[in-house]
């Protein structure tokens, strides 16, 4: 008797063991479903245009005929660089500036308040021809599709009162890191 009484035992322990991991994997269940059915909200991003944001363009020792354009975020939300900057180099630029496609990131550079991108300007080289001095550059921020700009442009001296650009001129795609934009 004593055998049959184990027995019984056992199996009534069996069950409620298998139970309660019958109702554990439940409630894992349904709260995989519910967080299921709520989706997950991405951070809500605007494009970076010369409204929410503050230009500069400098020059740099290293390398030589580099300029570096840097955009900072002035808005209260983030915003993201797509591509790189349309520019204009000079009152009577008769094509934008190429982008170097070399330099494309993994990712659109996405400014926080306060942050910055870069971008390289590559203004001339030995093996250009056609030179001219620019005494301003036009910027206008690339559109998501990278397709056209966005927004209203701005228009910034040049440094030294102006700069020699040929036609082995670029611009680096925006990067949210400055060696990346002059060195990238």
């Amino acid at each position: 008797m004593r055998i049959a009484q184990r027995s019984t035992t056992r199996v009534a322990a069996s069950s409620l063991v298998a139970a309660a991991a019958f109702t554990l994997v439940g409630v894992q269940a349904a709260g995989q479903t519910a967080s299921a059915a709520t989706p997950q909200q991405a951070p809500v991003t605007a494009s970076c245009t010369a409204a929410n944001t503050e230009l500069t363009v400098k020059d740099v020792p290293r390398p030589i005929n580099t300029l570096l354009l840097t955009a900072t975020n002035t808005g209260t939300k983030p915003c993201n660089l797509y591509g790189a900057p349309y520019l204009a180099a000079g009152a009577g630029a008769q094509a934008p500036v190429p982008w170097l496609d070399s330099s494309k990131p993994q990712a659109v550079v996405t400014l926080a308040p306060g942050e910055s991108g870069y971008a390289g300007i590559g203004t001339s080289s030995p093996d250009g021809d056609e030179g001219y001095i620019a005494k301003a550059l036009g910027v206008h921020f690339a559109n998501k599709q990278q397709n056209g700009s966005i927004g209203k442009g701005a228009t910034l001296p040049l440094p030294n009162g102006g700069v020699y650009f040929n036609s082995a001129n670029f611009v680096t795609y925006w990067q949210s890191d400055v060696s990346d934009a002059l060195f990238g």
